[in-house]
């Protein structure tokens, strides 16, 4: 008894090689053998190949929905609603044998077939979209599946996805410096003045001073607008850790201690406010 033709040993050991489950690929054997077929049963029209995509004959579309007028007339009729040449049809031609002869035809794309059965207002035409509505279906759901069919295209498909790992992989080298030197930044112990701030953002393209990002701060809620505790982190920018307070003892002529606030930002605080200005920018 002859041995049912299947995936050959080469490519089925490429494929369990590159990561396909060996039930994956018993299981679409068949459709890898016949790749044009849409169904193992009798096509309702015939599906066939144009520029590698699937494509339907005009003629064989015109036959089917039984039209009484001449081919040319009644397709010159359908263009009118709008269909472009090279893009939902393109022309070719048939050998008539009964005719001897070749006949001008035109392979439309399943989307063009669909509308154009559409359009037809008939019964015939309601067939016939339907059959292209799932004709599509099966197409769409082929490529999300598709498997290798030959050694070759095992090998292109490796090296497709090896590519996409190595640019992966330097983007995050390429980001890794950034990564390291926010984490550093945002885990450090020392704080700035707010003036550093803005000097900082200036450099980044913000167009900001200190003044005016002390009064950003105030209307954005970060900071507080009145009373002993102005210019003093808010309770909600203290909780987001993005503020520090040092306090420094002054020692007047009279003996008397004055306790000197000031509000730094803190490292997380840097990252936090430099985002948020970038961002806006952006």
């Amino acid at each position: 008894m002859p041995e049912r033709p299947g995936t050959s040993e080469p490519l089925r050991d490429a494929l369990q090689w590159f990561g396909f489950p060996l039930r994956t690929i018993r299981e679409r054997t068949k459709k890898i053998q016949n790749p044009n077929n849409m169904e193992t049963n009798p096509e309702l029209i015939p599906i066939s190949e144009h520029n590698g995509n699937k494509a339907v004959s005009a003629r064989e579309l015109y036959k089917f929905l039984d039209v009484k007028e001449r081919f040319s007339n009644w397709f010159e009729r359908q263009l009118q609603y709008g269909f472009t040449e090279n893009v939902d049809y393109a022309g070719c031609k048939e050998f008539n044998t009964l005719a001897n002869q070749e006949l001008t035809d035109y392979a439309l794309t399943l989307g063009c077939a669909k509308e154009i059965s559409m359009i037809q207002r008939s019964e015939k035409g309601k067939q016939a979209r339907q059959y292209f509505i799932e004709c599509e279906r099966r197409v769409k759901e082929q490529s999300a599946h598709q498997l290798p069919q030959t050694f070759a295209e095992a090998l292109m498909l490796a090296a497709k996805q090896a590519e996409q790992i190595e640019q992966q992989t330097r983007q995050i080298e390429l980001q890794a410096p950034k990564v390291l030197f926010a984490d550093a930044v945002a885990t450090s112990d020392k704080s700035v003045l707010v003036s550093e701030l803005a000097k900082i953002l200036k450099q980044n393209g913000i167009e900001i001073g200190q003044n005016r990002l002390f009064i950003w701060m105030r209307e954005n809620g970060y900071l507080c607008c009145r009373g002993e505790y102005y210019n003093q982190p808010t309770q909600k920018a203290m909780e987001l850790g993005l503020f520090e307070l040092k306090k420094t003892a002054i020692s007047k002529p009279d003996g008397t201690l004055l306790v000197s606030v000031t509000t730094k930002v803190t490292g997380k605080g840097l990252i936090y406010f430099v985002s948020r200005f970038l961002n806006q920018a952006a």
